[in-house]
């Protein structure tokens, strides 16, 4: 048996043949099933996001091609189509593989930490299905502990490399708390709900969200308790706001300097943050003048998650060398697991050989046989038929012209180092 990794994802194949061989909710426990009961297959796990589609698998050397066409045939999508994409992981390879992904490290966003989420979910349903073996049991649990080590070691997730993570992070560096603080957000499209998330992860509990459209504005606040307003409402609800952070698709500034300027009088002059994430901007450049007013633009955040992204990059070099590492050790204790059976199997058979042996020369003793004549009998048999196959494989690996095999059985037998 090998490890096998094998799949597709955002550097290989498009968004449509991605969606083709992705394995939602609805098909992924009768995959890992079909999988359990495949001959050439003992164990496997199957992880399928947005961006990639892999099998990871304890399969026969015969089953490689197999599982290609199983997949093909699962998703209904022809090999021609399919093979081309797929890319192919074999053994150490695999496992450097399976590491690298859990890390971030052959992520779309470098060092992105939601990944590992998505491999401990897919283990997690493997082992429901009953679809895991030891190897892939000790394989993954292995994995786990090394995307723990690099997170430890590197810095490689400790820089916000999106536009609305880095609004965050500046939001916590400005103010010592956000669970403290009163955000605003105004729009409610898919950067503003990732801002939320964030906030929220952060502690934050005061959103209030503004927005065109409440019924768009709700779905936010269903989910992280906001509070919800019109956009004719921002001048009234500025005040109570210690950060701002903006991003509609509104051709003119929603937020002007005369309104701030307003919301400064109101709190006493406490400091305000504004991030304004839009293009074209929703917050007049004017406000950036105010005393107490500071003003971040998506060029400024910008700049920032550039600097983030090359500062990953460097700590991708020390994350890299984990993973080598840790690979090669796993490989190499995968190996020795052979030799494990190997050594209990010659020991049985040595044992066999002796207690036969030993047992017709009890019985000599037992029948008046001379005690001298029945040791030395046993001990030439003994050695005759330990010796026997060795020999044998002496003879072949000369016979044949197989100097290093030749080299590899003296070894083993002890003989360089007796000569």
């Amino acid at each position: 048996m090998s490890l096998l990794a094998i799949g597709i994802n955002h550097n290989t194949a498009s968004v449509e043949l991605r969606e083709k061989v992705a394995f939602g909710p609805d098909k992924l426990a009768k995959a890992l099933q079909e999988l359990e009961s495949n001959s050439n297959v003992n164990g496997s796990v199957i992880l399928s996001t947005c961006n990639r589609t892999e099998i990871y698998c304890d399969v026969k050397a015969s089953g490689k091609s197999k599982l290609i066409d199983w997949l093909s045939l699962f998703h209904q999508v022809s090999p021609e189509e399919l093979k081309p994409s797929l890319y192919l992981h074999e053994e150490q390879a695999a496992i450097r593989h399976l590491m690298r992904v859990s890390c971030g490290l052959d992520s779309l966003v470098l060092g992105e930490p939601q990944i590992l989420g998505q491999v401990k979910q897919a283990y997690s349903d493997a082992r429901e299905n009953a679809a895991v073996d030891t190897s892939m049991e000790k394989l993954f649990q292995k994995t786990f502990s090394v995307a723990k080590r690099v997170r430890t070691e590197t810095e490689i997730g400790g820089s916000a490399v999106s536009v609305a993570y880095a609004a965050c992070t500046l939001a916590k560096q400005i103010f010592e708390s956000l669970a403290e603080s009163t955000v605003l957000l105004v729009g409610a499209g898919e950067t503003i709900e990732l801002v939320a998330k964030h906030l929220a992860s952060n502690g934050c509990t005061k959103i209030i969200v503004a927005n065109r459209t409440r019924e768009r504005a709700m779905g936010l606040a269903d989910q992280f308790g906001a509070e919800v307003i019109g956009l004719t409402e921002i001048p009234d609800h500025l005040p109570k706001a210690d950060i701002v952070i903006s991003s509609t698709a509104s051709p003119l500034p929603i937020i002007g300097k005369g309104m701030v300027e307003t919301a400064l009088k109101v709190r006493k002059h406490q400091p305000m943050l504004l991030i304004d994430i839009a293009v074209p901007r929703d917050i007049e450049s004017q406000v950036g003048e105010l005393n107490d007013a500071y003003l971040y633009t998506v060029d400024d955040l910008q700049s920032i998650v550039d600097s983030n992204i090359e500062q990953r990059k460097v700590e991708a070099i020390q994350a890299e060398a984990i993973v080598s590492e840790e690979s090669a050790a796993f490989m190499t204790w995968l190996r020795s697991l052979q030799a494990v059976d190997s050594i209990r199997e010659y020991r049985k058979s040595a044992n066999e050989v002796r207690e036969e042996l030993l047992g017709k020369s009890l019985q000599a003793l037992a029948s008046g046989g001379d005690p001298e004549k029945v040791l030395i009998e046993l001990s030439n048999k003994l050695t005759n038929k330990l010796i026997h196959n060795p020999t044998r494989a002496l003879q072949s690996a000369a016979e044949q012209g197989e100097p290093a095999k030749l080299t590899v059985i003296r070894q083993s037998l002890g003989l360089d180092e007796t000569k």
